[in-house]
């Protein structure tokens, strides 16, 4: 399941590409290890056109005390042996937890990259997982809820990450979820709190696998207090031939007219 992503572009680049504008004191700060709890930046249905800080990992709003629900599986309490072929109903629109915000509480959240376990190891065996060609920032797919704090009277804005199956460079982790990406032309779309709730449901589909890639990195990201570069260096080679990855923080571009060498993964990955 999707509970790690990381983020690391200028809330102006946000801004820029999502075609949002920032509220008076918005700070936001580049992270490599979001993980549940985190303050993280997203446009919710309610907002459109502003850029927000929610917790990550949705509480209800009717829950009695903070839940982290960072993860709405598409199908529900369906699709129990996560088979990837998988065409029935879509449970996620009855589940008490988000049959209200899938209609009309839905939102982006921006990120650069994800991080995802193997199906047995999970995080003690993490891989980066990007968009080729640097696509970046892509946007999840993403619920949001209200909930208050009866004791304080605080209200916490939190969001969860949508999954569906898992494609088939997500299976060749392997792992058995993929997080739901949208394509940028359905982004307007995703936030249309009218949408029919059909069209709603279709848009929850893996992202093509061609347009995908992954490699391995330490574990040392289990721990939600690290943070930084170092910790997205690969130690293997990727899934999908791409580049040759030496497993020391230097990446040497091959094939293209250049000995090149970067010193951080940031400079190839996600660009300068």
């Amino acid at each position: 399941m999707c509970g790690r992503y990381i983020l690391v572009q200028k809330a102006e680049n946000i801004e820029k590409r999502f075609n949002v504008s920032l509220p008076e004191g918005f700070e936001w700060k580049a992270s490599y290890n979001i993980s549940p709890g985190s303050l993280a930046p997203v446009i919710s249905s309610d907002k459109p056109r502003e850029l927000q800080l929610f917790r990550f990992g949705m509480t209800p709003f009717w829950a009695r005390k903070p839940m982290y629900l960072f993860n709405a599986r598409t199908e529900g309490d369906h699709n129990k042996e996560n088979n990837p072929s998988y065409a029935g109903s879509k449970g996620i629109i009855t589940k008490p937890a988000f049959r209200k915000p899938i209609r009309l509480q839905r939102c982006l959240i921006p990120a650069d990259c994800f991080i995802e376990g193997t199906e047995k190891e999970k995080l003690d065996k993490p891989f980066v997982v990007y968009l080729k060609n640097q696509v970046r920032p892509f946007s999840f797919a993403g619920l949001w809820d209200s909930w208050t704090n009866k004791e304080t009277g605080e209200i916490v804005r939190s969001f969860t990450i949508i999954t569906t199956v898992a494609n088939e460079l997500l299976r060749k982790l392997p792992h058995h979820r993929s997080p739901v990406i949208l394509e940028r032309k359905n982004e307007a779309k995703w936030l249309d709190a009218s949408l029919p709730l059909s069209e709603v449901t279709k848009l929850l589909k893996p992202y093509p696998a061609e347009k995908m890639n992954a490699y391995p990195i330490s574990n040392t990201i289990k721990n939600p207090g690290n943070n930084g570069p170092e910790l997205i260096n690969p130690i293997g080679e990727r899934v999908k031939p791409e580049y040759n990855v030496k497993t020391s923080s230097d990446l040497e571009l091959q094939g293209m007219g250049s000995n090149k060498k970067y010193k951080d993964p940031l400079d190839l990955l996600l660009g300068s």
